[in-house]
């Protein structure tokens, strides 16, 4: 019996789809019991009541700055994270004969300073902002600088199956000003620095949208991942069922089959070796079967079977039946070719 390899894909997907939909469901209600800090000047007295035997977790919200911003080299802009990239693109002579695009990574930079957010009532510092979810910089500048070579370089990359069509420079920045939101563990040193940061055990998000988004967004996912978890599992047991089915049903035309062939056997002259008192001379049930078992088509019971189906090598059907099946009845296999075959 080969495995519903389809039912049981569907049904493992189901169980992932479930498994996200309840960590975004727990997601969602941890970030409703963060404690919300509306001023910045609040945290640091949140800080010296609550945070002496627990760890604190809170959601605060404001604007990104910092005392030595990054001035990047082609928007213009002021960051406190820059990530620069540059792309090699070219063609490329294929094994075919013809010319296909593709790029190789030429130059990976990123670079940080010290940030904070600010709501005009305190700072809270950010750390490991880039380890956390949901955050996402922004693409200031994307430029494309065409390919300047000289006549013999371009003729030497032309030898080498190689046509250079430039540099695509991408420069991605999270810009001073930006109004972020951030959850996490609130710390404050010895000096009164309060920092933001990732928890040992518990939600850390940046990101630009509002607590109250971020919790109904995780909601939303949480409820379809649920939902076509339900789908996919309803549909994989449906493919399950079909299929075993499927095999109960085969199973049983067989086991019919072959007790047609047994009756039909039973009936036809001469075919039993009887003693002189009536009774058949054999001395097994196996010896018995065989005796008994005719040469007779499985499909139309009338004509002997003279037919080899290829790859699979069962002779079981006459000529005539064979011309109309797709697959062997006893294996199911697909007929490739059909060879007559002569006793004599």
């Amino acid at each position: 019996m080969t495995l519903p390899w389809g039912g049981l894909s569907c049904c493992l997907s189901a169980a992932a789809l479930y498994l996200l939909g309840r960590s975004s469901g727990r997601d969602a209600e941890a970030l409703k019991s963060v404690t919300r800090v509306n001023q910045l000047k609040e945290l640091a007295q949140l800080l010296d009541l609550e945070s002496k035997c627990l760890p604190l977790i809170v959601t605060i919200s404001g604007r990104v700055g910092s005392e030595t911003p990054i001035n990047c080299q082609y928007s213009g802009l002021r960051g406190v994270i820059v990530e620069e990239t540059a792309e090699q693109h070219y063609l490329k002579h294929n094994d075919a004969g013809s010319w296909i695009q593709d790029s190789a990574l030429m130059l990976s930079m990123s670079k940080e300073v010290p940030w904070y957010l600010d709501d005009g009532t305190g700072r809270a510092h950010v750390v490991g902002a880039r380890g956390a979810t949901g955050f996402v910089l922004t693409v200031a500048s994307e430029v494309f600088d065409e390919s300047g070579r000289s006549l013999v370089r371009g003729t030497l990359d032309y030898l080498q199956g190689l046509k250079m069509l430039g540099v695509k420079r991408i420069e991605r920045v999270l810009p001073t000003g930006t109004s972020l939101t951030v959850v996490g563990e609130a710390v404050k040193d010895d000096i009164g620095t309060i920092r933001i940061q990732r928890p040992h055990k518990g939600p850390f998000y940046v990101t630009p949208k509002t607590i109250d988004q971020l919790i109904a967004n995780l909601g939303k996912w949480s409820r379809w991942y649920k939902y076509a978890s339900m789908g996919l599992t309803v549909f994989g047991v449906f493919l399950i069922t079909k299929h075993a089915i499927h095999y109960i049903l085969e199973r049983r035309r067989r086991r019919e089959l072959q007790r047609r062939v047994l009756a039909a056997a039973a009936k036809r002259p001469g075919q039993d070796n009887e003693s002189s008192d009536g009774k058949i001379e054999n001395g097994s049930d196996c010896a018995k079967r065989d005796v008994l078992m005719p040469d007779l088509c499985v499909i139309c019971l009338e004509q002997e079977y003279n037919s080899v189906f290829v790859p699979c090598g069962h002779m079981c059907c006459c000529t005539t039946c064979a011309s109309h099946l797709s697959n062997c009845p006893l294996c199911r296999r697909r007929i490739e070719q059909v060879v007559k075959t002569f006793r004599h």
